[in-house]
């Protein structure tokens, strides 16, 4: 580009009405520093103001217009997020409860206004800790401190409803809660450990009472079957099994001499096998 060219440019600018120019450059300053529309990102709404004032609309994730100086909008996080609270109760029985808690929770999308003009942005502070102390004080007071270890299940879902129905008020939705830690003074937790020390013991003791019973009893039926057995035995003896027997004694006897008397003198001459029994014969 040489001076001429220069030259002709400045001529017809020079040409140009002014208003023209004037609207070119508000349109210009408009769209640089106006900023003329906003951008609802992920997991967001946002929360149009006339003046300040709340507008029923909510504007939903993506690209919108608004009109410069009169409407402002405000983005909303409308995502899971998580709270982790401690909290100091009393149990029924008057023991002291330090509990870690974790909530999470999410605004209602189409109710991000109502929460906005009535809230603010410090919901969390001003609505769901305070919430979480109460309830968790509330429930802790209905149950023993041995109950909130033997039944935690329990007391964890009594208070995740009763902090969905408190919650619900002010459009913040519970997705989840959960009893992260119990504790308690070290004098409750020495006499927990000491108790439930002394219920092993007891149900050893009482293992071992039945494994002792149950052995006498297979020592009594055995002694009873073999009792049986014998005087099963005495009832089927009769004379003729008692000769019966003698007669097997005497020829196993005569089996196994080697025909060999003994040398034997004095009055006791030569002993006679079954003579008795030949005798009789």
């Amino acid at each position: 580009m040489d001076e001429r060219d220069v030259y002709r440019i400045k001529e017809g600018m020079r040409k140009v009405p002014a208003p023209i120019l004037i609207a070119a450059a508000a349109v210009v300053f408009v769209l640089l520093f106006a900023k003329p529309w906003v951008t609802v990102g992920a997991g967001q709404r946002g929360v149009v103001l006339n003046f300040g004032a709340v507008q029923p609309m909510v504007l939903e994730e993506g690209l919108h217009f608004r009109v410069p100086v009169m409407q402002d909008v405000v983005l909303m996080d409308v995502k899971v997020q998580k709270a982790v609270t401690d909290t100091v109760a009393a149990s029924a029985d008057l023991q002291d409860v330090t509990s870690t808690l974790a909530l999470n929770y999410h605004l209602v999308p189409d109710k991000a206004n109502i929460v906005y003009q009535s809230i603010g942005a410090f919901f969390k502070e001003r609505i769901i800790d305070p919430a979480i102390l109460e309830v968790v004080k509330a429930v802790t007071a209905r149950y023993t401190a041995e109950e909130l270890i033997t039944k935690r299940p329990q007391v964890s879902e009594a208070m995740r409803l009763a902090l969905t129905d408190r919650l619900k008020d002010y459009n913040i939705a519970v997705d989840a809660f959960s009893i992260v830690a119990f504790s308690f003074s070290k004098v409750f937790a020495e006499a927990i450990e000491a108790k439930q020390t002394a219920e092993q013991l007891a149900l050893k003791a009482r293992r071992d009472l039945d494994r002792i019973k149950i052995e006498a009893e297979q020592k009594i039926t055995a002694a009873k079957a073999e009792a049986e057995s014998l005087r099963l035995q005495r009832a089927n003896i009769s004379a003729d099994l008692i000769e019966l027997r003698r007669i097997e004694a005497n020829l196993k006897a005569i089996e196994k001499w080697n025909g060999i008397l003994p040398q034997v003198t004095g009055s006791g001459g030569v002993p006679l096998i079954g003579v008795g029994d030949l005798k009789g014969k």
